[in-house]
Formats: structure tokens, sequence, C-alpha cells
């Protein structure tokens, strides 16, 4: 298919954001089973989109999907307006970043140069000074500016995810694809991060699309939520439209109450299961350790 020329790549730059999808279908090279049937999807505007579901429901394949990590064997994904079939990787990277799970890259560079590398769609001669200026902005969003100099490949699973976001916003993206941004970090900066995708999508106009396993944050923080069952959507639409009792049980097939907070769904798990009483001899305790006289 023809790639969109130089006059189209400022209409794709420039057009109202959206994602389209049309009649997908996706399964892996060499096997007959589809991941994805038949999903069909429109997202207009600047927002915060959750997509939940269990382990193995394609929450993952629809992303890459998305942004032409993977290519569809059936329908289209159009983003803004535009095939993305006709969009190549280069233009794309101009206009959404990614940031995955979990990176196998390990990177002998410093935070500051391991960010900087989001500037690349961007990057331009005379450009460095405005490029360290958006990293320094990133580093101060995530408040890890105490990493700047830090290698990059000798930080904790929790510091590797903020610099892989902070990587992703220095890129500048108008919509920005995250699998998991917060599956390293503690409840705090789970919390943080989460209001700080929010916030990026009404002070800066970026449509963010990010898959979460957290039901309880995502129905808290999110605007519209997808929820992926048997190789569709099962159901999108505000938080307190999707997150039920009803969705839980045939979705997860877990029982649970919802009630409401400040207006959000919040979950409670039930577990009527018989419980196995503790062995007598069991215990924790930490040892008191003797004074000196």
């Amino acid at each position: 298919m023809k790639q969109i020329g130089k006059k189209d790549n400022n209409r794709l730059i420039e057009s109202d954001l959206s994602i389209r999808i049309e009649d997908l279908h996706f399964s892996y090279k060499g096997s007959s089973k589809e991941v994805l049937s038949g999903l069909s999807l429109d997202i207009r505007g600047p927002q915060l989109v959750s997509v939940l579901g269990p382990n193995g429901a394609g929450k993952s394949t629809l992303i890459h999907c998305m942004n032409k990590i993977l290519e569809p064997t059936g329908g289209n994904v159009w983003i803004n307006g535009f095939n993305s079939r006709e969009i190549s990787i280069k233009e794309l990277a101009k206009i959404s970043s990614y940031v995955p799970y979990s990176s196998a890259d390990s990177f002998p560079l410093t935070v500051v140069d391991t960010i900087l590398m989001g500037r690349h769609p961007h990057s331009k001669w005379g450009s460095i000074d405005e490029d360290l200026r958006i990293v320094e902005e990133s580093l101060k969003l995530l408040k890890i500016e105490d990493l700047a100099d830090s290698m990059f490949n000798e930080l904790s699973a929790g510091q590797h995810q903020k610099v892989m976001l902070a990587r992703g916003f220095a890129q500048e993206p108008r919509i920005l694809f995250l699998d998991e941004p917060t599956s390293n970090l503690d409840i705090k900066y789970q919390l943080e991060i989460t209001r700080i995708l929010r916030r990026m999508s009404r002070e800066k106009g970026v449509l963010v699309v990010m898959i979460s396993h957290d039901i309880n944050i995502a129905a808290k923080y999110s605007d519209n939520i997808i929820v992926l069952h048997n190789r569709g959507i099962y159901s999108f639409g505000k938080p307190e439209d999707v997150i039920t009792s009803e969705m839980l049980k045939e979705v997860y097939d877990v029982d649970a109450v919802i009630t409401s907070d400040k207006g959000k769904p919040h979950l409670m798990l039930c577990d009527e299961s018989e419980d196995v009483p503790l062995p007598e001899e069991s215990s924790v305790c930490v040892p008191v350790k003797a004074t000196e006289n």
C-alpha cells in the first residue's frame, strides 16, 4: 500500500485525535487461532483509556495492532483519519510513542542519554538545546532528577520503568500507548503515575491508551475503559457503566461487590471458599536484640 506523502503527513500531525478500528482480526503466523476477531472501536479526542481483560485476552496484541508493531490479518486501523497501513513507522513516531510492559534493552548509557533517545523522531540540526530542555521536563515530571547521571543498566526495576516513561513523555506524543506502565512500582507511585497520565490528557491534549491489571486504579482515573474477552470487546464505556459485578464474574470469573468512591466504582472481592486452619506452630516474630548493660 502506498505511503502517505509530505502534505498528508502534516495533516496526520494536525488532524483531530482519533483511533478507529474496523473489523479487526489478528492471528500469529503459523497459527489458525485468532487472538482478536471482528473487533471494532472508535476513540476520539484526548482522554485516558484503559484496556482491561484477563491474561490471554489480547490486550497487548490490540495495542500492537494500533501502533504498527503488528500488522492486522484482517480489517483496518485508522489513526487521525489515515489508514495505519499507509503510515510509516517514522511518521507514526512523530505523533505517538509506546512504553512497553518491560524492556529487554539494557543501555550502557546515562539516564539523560536514554531519555534523549525519545527525541529522535523530532531531532534536527541545532535542536539539541530544545531536546535537553524537554528531557529535563520529563525528569522533573516523574521526580527522577536525581537519576539523571546514573547508568540506565544499573537501575532497579521501578527506576527502569520510570525512565522508560520519561522517554515516552520526551517524545511529546499526541497519542501515548502504554503496556502496564505501573507494573514495577509500589502503590504510591502507581497512583502518582496514573494521575500524571490523566493530567497529560487534559493539559497537553494527549490520547493515552494503557493496559492495566489494576481494576480499581483504572476505574478511579480512566475516562473510558475497554474490556476484552473471547477475542473481542466485552464492553466499552465510562468506568461506572463498565465495572460491574456481572462483568467481573463473566470476564474474570470472580465474585465481587461494587461500591462507589466519589462516583467511581470500587470493587471488593468476595471469597466464600472454606478456609483451611493454620497449624498452631506457624508464627512470625522479630527477634529482640539483647541490650548491653
